[in-house]
């Protein structure tokens, strides 16, 4: 699609799994190459939100590094704005297989209008599964400056869409769209 460039957010720091999740072996390849797959269903151009250290060059595409020491996801997520150039950012945590991509296309569609559309599974918003517009980069500036890095604390300022389970459930089950690959035992539930 047009106006939009996808970022895979792999800058966490796997605590719980004890290794980069991101590398770990999803089907015939990573979940980090899964998570890039989808994205250029979407998009025909993708980065990687890398965290504070430069990785994973050897994908072929722009790996953006935290401009904002200690932000949390919500600093990657303002590292990958602050350089777009195009409308809109489609985000995707790399720990989020189970996301399809007609899901991902639903949410840029439903942009327009909006400088956030998120999704809202039973467990509450899932704000690493969304667009979010350059109209976001000055509240987020305005909350990591402040030390508040939670990834919803900027939406009292921005016109967010949340998408319900209800508006979900046409792209499968709501709560296991979002299933996290956060440790060992949710890999080997998960893994294909």
């Amino acid at each position: 699609m047009d106006g939009v460039v996808g970022f895979v957010v792999a800058g966490g720091q796997s605590r719980r799994m004890r290794q980069d999740k991101a590398l770990l072996p999803w089907g015939a390849a990573t979940l980090l190459d899964h998570a890039i797959e989808r994205l250029r269903s979407v998009s025909d151009e993708v980065r990687i939100l890398c965290g504070p250290e430069p990785r994973y060059g050897d994908r072929g595409i722009p790996a953006v590094t935290d401009v904002v020491e200690d932000g949390g996801a919500l600093g990657g997520v303002f590292s990958g704005l602050l350089g777009l150039d195009r409308p809109l950012g489609l985000f995707l945590a790399v720990d989020l297989p189970a996301v399809p991509v007609p899901l991902l296309e639903a949410l840029v569609a439903s942009a327009a209008g909006w400088d956030a559309v998120v999704p809202r599974s039973p467990g509450g918003p899932e704000p690493l599964c969304a667009v979010y517009s350059r109209a976001c980069i000055e509240p987020i500036r305005r909350r990591l400056r402040s030390g508040n890095a939670k990834m919803t604390s900027f939406w009292p300022d921005v016109r967010v869409r949340e998408m319900s389970p209800g508006d979900l459930a046409r792209f499968g089950d709501p709560a296991a769209l979002f299933a996290n690959v956060n440790a060992d035992d949710d890999y080997a539930r998960l893994k294909p």
